[in-house]
């Protein structure tokens, strides 16, 4: 089996019986970037000298990283995380020559296990998006077909680790952003409970909303990756002083007995038929590992779209105006005075889709409309809350589409934000009550990528990560990527 075709624990074991080197996973990887990267576009910075000097320095420091097993994997970060050292844009023109001047704190985890990385992944920018396409760059594309779509806004990070270009890839989720991307290209992606992981060092876009979480290959992966960065922060005030977990321990544990939920408020039966049938599908699959499956009522999962785009933008408004081009990044040179100053660099620099968050959040905190619009989304939020604890009180875990459809054509969506936005529709409810969700790949729907998502009350990870490991392992191999190479 080649290398990048490798699994984390495969990799480990392999450099353990020294059937290859660091070098050597390395150059696997780099040539598989190198091959691809011109048609997928899913970084923004590669830089394979650091990434050479990091093998080196592994190398003679070997036995500070004993253990380990993520020691010299090649991996992708999302740009919106600070890596002390490295070009970090968050996706915006805004920040295009900031270098960061720290690293964050799950970054500073992984490094500490020993990955290697080679670059920044591409992203929607400030991570407001959900194709790709609104990265002041250039979108990135779907390894399943090259014409559509990855997600987003992690869809640079969900790509490249589809596409074999890393091992895996670090995300952030505000309203599904790690994994919508992963059901768009076949991977696996974990969004941890809401302070399970530190933010710290994250470029916010909505600070109650955003976690941060591995994409990977496989279940299992994700478990190792999350059992790295799991953990109090003290630079994060929201995080949780909770044990030392091994995630990967629940890949082998059984389902039987375990109760799933399927929202009737979910209207699977509105889906396309052939999305319907995987939902079908994976309910068989439950029903014969000895899980029970049964409908349940949510009545307010229909008002978690209005209350998404209404309490994010507004945390938006907030967290971006700090982006004024005074202290760091990109500014005009044309301003006759402060005001003019600020309204060139932001109009020039920013994005449309920024640019339309910003003034719906503005909008929603002025005065006269805070009260009709933010605050009583507010409530709202916490009766959603009571809605997922309910019914997380009868049954293990809940069953959702993780999104809508399959992944759309590039610039299907563009002239239409309200579609756009109703990608998050399966998505957003998680980020909304702060609750752990895993997203693992059904079969493949017309030679396109389809995923589900289980969700769970807070820190039920490890039941998580046992339902989709049983949906994996029933699945088997999901066929890779094809894309056409020089």
């Amino acid at each position: 089996m080649e290398i990048i075709e490798l699994t984390i624990r495969q990799l480990n074991q392999g450099l353990q019986k020294k059937d290859f080197s660091l070098t050597e996973v390395l150059a696997a990887y780099r040539t598989r970037v190198e091959r691809s990267e011109d048609k997928l576009k899913a970084f923004l910075t590669l830089d394979w000298e650091k990434a050479s000097q990091r093998c080196g320095e592994l190398e003679k420091n070997k036995s500070r990283y004993e253990g380990s097993l993520l020691y010299g994997l090649p991996v992708g970060i999302k740009d919106v995380l600070m890596t002390k050292g490295w070009r970090t844009t968050a996706g915006s023109r805004i920040l295009d020559n900031y270098v960061a001047t720290y690293t964050a704190t799950a970054c500073e985890r992984l490094e500490n296990a020993g990955v290697v990385l080679v670059g920044k992944n591409n992203c929607d920018e400030f991570a407001m998006g959900g194709s790709n396409e609104n990265s002041g760059y250039y979108p990135t594309h779907n390894p399943y077909d090259l014409q559509r779509v990855p997600g987003g806004s992690s869809g640079g990070s969900a790509a490249s680790v589809a596409a074999r270009q890393v091992v895996f890839s670090l995300g952030t989720d505000t309203g599904g952003s790690i994994r919508q991307p992963a059901a768009f290209c076949g991977a696996v992606a974990l969004k941890p409970t809401y302070g399970l992981v530190s933010r710290y060092g994250l470029i916010a876009m909505a600070s109650s909303l955003d976690s941060i979480g591995p994409i990977t290959r496989t279940v299992e992966d994700a478990a190792l990756v999350l059992t790295e960065l799991a953990g109090h922060d003290p630079h994060d005030a929201t995080t949780w002083q909770r044990p030392k977990v091994d995630y990967a321990a629940a890949c082998q544990a059984s389902i039987k007995g375990l109760k799933i939920g399927l929202p009737r408020q979910a209207k699977i039966d509105q889906l396309d038929q052939k999305l319907q049938s995987e939902i079908e599908k994976i309910k068989t699959w439950l029903t014969a590992g000895g899980a029970v499956v049964t409908e349940i009522d949510m009545p307010y999962l229909d008002k978690a779209l209005a209350v998404y785009y209404i309490i994010m933008p507004a945390e938006v408004s907030s967290n971006l105006a700090k982006f004024d081009g005074l202290r760091f990044g990109q500014s005009t040179s044309r301003a006759d005075d402060l005001l003019s100053f600020y309204k060139q660099t932001r109009g020039e620099f920013l994005g449309d889709e920024v640019k339309r968050r910003i003034m719906i959040g503005t909008y929603v905190l002025s005065s006269g409309y805070i009260d009709a619009y933010y605050l009583q989304a507010q409530k709202v939020r916490r009766l959603i809350s009571e809605d997922c604890q309910r019914a997380l009180a009868d049954v293990d875990a809940i069953l959702l589409p993780t999104t809508p459809s399959t992944a759309f054509a590039i610039g299907e969506k563009v002239q239409n934000p309200l579609e756009m936005y109703l990608s998050d529709i399966y998505t957003i409810i998680a980020n909304i009550a702060g609750l752990p969700a895993v997203n693992v790949p059904t079969d493949l729907v017309a030679e396109l990528p389809y995923g589900v998502q289980f969700m769970g009350s807070a820190f039920s990870e490890n039941k998580l990560i046992s339902l989709a490991a049983y949906i994996e392992r029933t699945r088997g191999e999901l066929p890779p990527p094809f894309i056409v190479y020089d």
